[in-house]
């Protein structure tokens, strides 16, 4: 039995002005070449198919196709609902596409049986069990009690979301049970899962979940799954230095951070219904992309370097300079250096070294002259929010820092 995991499309992400269409598109187009290649038998997307809620149509269209050709090459897939992810928006479809031998699972069922599925191999013989586990809302799991403090709230999410690992772990196990009395052949089972577990590395484009209540899943929470694959971290890694429990990551880079990573889905086998290996099936670079650091002298030099560039798409920079001196004319100096080049410069910034020194400077000469509010601004304005993720991590510091501010009041009130 053989599955290719992967996950964190974002069918439909706006990049600083650009869309990902082509890449998405080219992606998808070598992921139907891989299955054929290496003759799967299943696919899993583990969450966040789409960017947002409401995907433009070229998404859904680029969605779609990809069902239908999928279904043409004599493989099962298998969609999981992420965080980014509408439960209408995917459930619109679920009905149709599953008489296109695609099961979709938008959101954990009262009913464990419909998330507990088998998975067929390309002789319609049962290959595996597997546990589908989208991403889980509070909500879904749980109910919320006023009286409970922040730290109850999360201890009680993340007993809830184990519970309901345990509960379909254990139905799973019963029908392998049931075949092993019955001399059937042995299968694995494998789990999903969207969620931050402890312990990995993120990056700028991954948005925070469970705020406010469990920010990170425990491995050791995890069922006794032959293989878990999980979804909502971009960067493809092991969890808890475990062969069998892996984020797959983003198969294009979806914040100039990510550009560095090679990106991956990761092609499982299983023999005699264990777990074998990990193959990670290396996606090419579909936009050409990069990352420019230094002073002006050395990005121009740098630059230089482009003339040479014969890729027939022109590279998508992102360009930090660090210059002791403040420029007020930064912008209009790179558009000069960059004009005749085959590159689009997407994203100009200062080094974070820089704006923190230049902040520094500026504050400690009026310090005694603003208020706290005024100060925890000024410190907002050293780091730079450009997208969609870091605009809401941005109010939720606010809000954040506001409730603080007000908790202190209060307390040096009742003080008086």
């Amino acid at each position: 039995m053989k599955i290719l995991h992967t996950s964190d499309w974002h069918l439909g992400q706006h990049f600083i002005t650009k869309s990902r269409a082509n890449e998405h598109s080219c992606f998808m187009a070598w992921l139907l070449e891989q299955v054929e290649l290496h003759q799967v038998d299943a696919v899993i997307v583990a969450g966040d198919i789409f960017d947002t809620g409401t995907p433009p149509s070229y998404a859904r269209e680029l969605y779609n196709s990809f069902v239908v050709a999928m279904s043409k090459v004599n493989c099962q897939l298998i969609i999981l609902a992420g965080n980014h992810d509408s439960v209408a928006t995917l459930n619109e479809s679920k009905q149709l596409l599953s008489q296109l031998n695609t099961q979709v699972i938008s959101s954990v069922s009262p009913e464990l049986e419909q998330q507990v599925l088998e998975l067929k191999n390309r002789q319609g013989q049962l290959g595996a069990l597997l546990c589908a586990v989208p991403f889980v809302r509070p909500r879904d799991v749980m109910q919320s009690e006023a009286w409970q403090s922040g730290t109850e709230k999360q201890q009680r999410l993340g007993a809830s979301i184990t519970g309901h690992y345990a509960s379909l772990y254990q139905l799973a196990e019963n029908k392998r049970t049931q075949r092993i009395e019955e001399h059937a052949s042995p299968v694995p089972i494998i789990a999903t899962g969207h969620l931050t577990a402890l312990g990995v590395s993120v990056t700028e484009s991954v948005r925070d979940i469970y705020i406010g209540t469990l920010e990170a899943f425990p491995a050791n929470q995890f069922p006794a799954a032959d293989y878990i694959a999980l979804g909502h971290i971009h960067r493809a890694q092991k969890v808890a230095k475990s062969e069998h429990i892996r984020y797959s990551g983003s198969p294009i880079p979806l914040s100039f951070d990510e550009v560095k990573q090679q990106k991956s889905v990761n092609l499982v086998n299983f023999v005699e219904g264990k777990f074998d290996s990990v193959t990670e099936l290396m996606i090419p670079r579909f936009q050409p992309m990069q990352v420019i650091k230094g002073n002006l002298e050395g990005i121009e030099a740098q630059l230089a370097d482009f003339n040479t560039h014969i890729d027939s798409l022109p590279v998508w920079l992102s360009i930090e300079v660090q210059e002791q001196d403040y420029l007020t004319d930064l912008q209009t100096r790179i558009e000069a250096m960059t004009i005749d080049l085959p590159v689009e410069v997407l994203q100009v910034r200062r080094a974070r070294k820089d704006r923190e020194q230049h902040l520094h400077s500026e504050v400690k000469e009026t310090l005694s002259e603003l208020s706290v509010n005024d100060v925890f601004a000024r410190c907002l304005q050293g780091v730079e929010f450009t997208t969609d993720a870091e605009i809401a991590r941005k109010s939720r510091i606010e809000v954040a820092f506001k409730q603080i501010v007000e908790q202190v009041e209060h307390a040096t009130q009742e003080e008086k």
